[in-house]
């Protein structure tokens, strides 16, 4: 059971130098960001001189935020 625990709540926050609550933040900010994302990019669908580069600008952000990270 504690392997299981560990598996699924530890080993990867700690894989990235995490706890587990630094780690929870971290993805509910990362999923608000993207539904923002979504937002600008469905905005952007319907009305084309709105939200030009909103979505592209939150998820280069979100990359830079991840890439590399726990290395």
């Amino acid at each position: 059971m504690s392997q299981l625990i560990n598996r699924f709540f530890i080993s990867h926050p700690n894989s990235v130098d995490e706890s587990y609550g630094e780690h929870a933040l971290f993805a509910f900010r990362f999923s608000m960001a993207l539904f923002a994302a979504a937002f600008a990019a469905l905005v952007h669908a319907i009305i084309p001189g709105l939200c030009e580069k909103t979505a592209s600008r939150i998820v280069r952000r979100l990359y830079e935020r991840t890439h590399n990270r726990g290395n």
